[in-house]
């Protein structure tokens, strides 16, 4: 959870073939859409063959929602799969969009709506 603070940059991908730039993020749009097919960030090391080219899909339902799985499929298969890092790195994302607005993780932010206020006795 301290990543909720420091803001994680989206993964962004040019395709020099067709001339299309992609930029993976997500949003709690997004996290919602993989959550209701039962998508859980701890499956993508225990399944990788399935769950990172369904994450890789995710990724790209907040900027481009008209990419159909097939062409993430194809888009990562001409990337020939995604390193360590950007895999991380699209955890890292799918989990910041996961939490915000979810968990703060400053207690001195509860005070900042003041129409709203949080207290725990």
């Amino acid at each position: 959870m301290d990543n909720v603070k420091e803001r994680i940059n989206p993964i962004r991908i040019n395709d020099a073939e067709n001339g299309m730039n992609y930029e993976l993020d997500f949003n709690r749009d997004s996290v919602r859409f993989a959550e209701n097919r039962e998508f859980v960030t701890e499956d993508v090391l225990k399944y990788p063959a399935t769950k990172v080219p369904e994450l890789f899909w995710y990724a790209f339902r907040m900027h481009h929602k008209s990419m159909s799985r097939t062409q993430t499929d194809a888009l990562l298969d001409r990337i020939g799969g995604l390193s360590p890092a950007a895999l991380e790195r699209l955890v890292l994302l799918f989990q910041q969009a996961q939490f915000s607005n979810v968990l703060n993780s400053d207690d001195e932010e509860q005070g900042k709506n003041g129409a709203v206020t949080v207290t725990l006795d």
